[in-house]
């Protein structure tokens, strides 16, 4: 019996230097598009999929997003006060009641791979949703991660959305060795030389994974920059057949890219009601 995934990983610990000076005391997740930050899209996403359980992996200088998630009173008080009442009801209703918040310290920074290790006593014996809110996506249909989560429930086996990534910089990516026909992913290279690429296939931000990914993580070696890729990982279920693909169905834009980061604003301005 497949089961139903209830909870979703946001590993946010990251330090941001690409967009320094600002992230040198604002986590990057909080960076907005228009009005509304990366962080916000990537819940808002997880949720519609079905998800109930939020677990932030943070580190040092990201308090700002538990406060962001909070509630804040004394602003939704200020506000009614001044009969502004839709803005108060939208800083009150960030989050749909019925859904949780966990904020988990990552203490070094180790890797993806170790970020979401990092989930494991919340997430427990769950299938679970892994989303890097840096990929802002923007959906043809109801969500990235729904289409994982639906996926999922057809095979009961770790889902990976892919893209396609023509020219050189498919070195910047995990890349997806794939047997088409099945969607079955037969491996997953993390970030190969240009010329040895084994496909243009690349594995990007989201992710429904299987719990056994917690037992391979811990007795994972070292991989690249020294870290503990969850790449490595996904390619060990990948080798026991454990890990399907599913094609992007939505316009992507890389947020952790300042030039990708404004076109994302640019993208969303064109229909934005100003």
């Amino acid at each position: 019996m497949v089961t139903n995934i209830r909870k979703a990983v946001f590993p946010v610990a990251g330090l941001g230097t690409r967009f320094l000076p600002v992230t040198k005391a604002m986590p990057k997740e909080l960076l907005p598009i228009i009005d509304k930050p990366l962080i916000q899209f990537a819940v808002e996403e997880a949720i519609a999929a079905g998800i109930d359980t939020l677990i932030f992996i943070t580190g040092r200088n990201k308090r700002a997003i538990e406060d962001h998630f909070d509630n804040n009173q004394e602003l939704e008080t200020a506000l009614r006060k001044k009969n502004e009442t839709e803005k108060a009801n939208m800083v009150k209703n960030i989050l749909p009641s019925g859904i949780e918040c966990v904020f988990i310290r990552q203490s070094e920074q180790l890797g993806l791979g170790h970020a979401v290790l990092c989930a494991e006593r919340v997430v427990g014996d769950e299938p679970f949703a892994v989303l890097l809110a840096d990929d802002f996506l923007l959906h043809k249909g109801k969500g990235v991660t729904l289409d994982l989560v639906e996926n999922y429930k057809k095979s009961g086996k770790s889902q990976l959305s892919v893209m396609e990534i023509e020219g050189a910089d498919i070195s910047k990516y995990g890349v997806v060795m794939l047997n088409k026909a099945y969607r079955q992913v037969i491996g997953l290279v993390e970030k190969p030389i240009f010329e040895n690429a084994p496909s243009n296939l690349a594995s990007i931000g989201r992710y429904v994974l299987t719990p056994d990914i917690f037992e391979i993580l811990r007795n994972q070696e070292i991989g690249s920059c020294g870290e503990i890729q969850l790449s490595d990982a996904i390619n060990s279920q990948a080798l026991n057949h454990n890990v399907e693909a599913v094609m992007l169905n939505a316009n992507r834009f890389d947020c952790g890219n300042k030039k990708e980061y404004v076109e994302a604003i640019k993208h969303v301005s064109s229909y934005f009601e100003f």
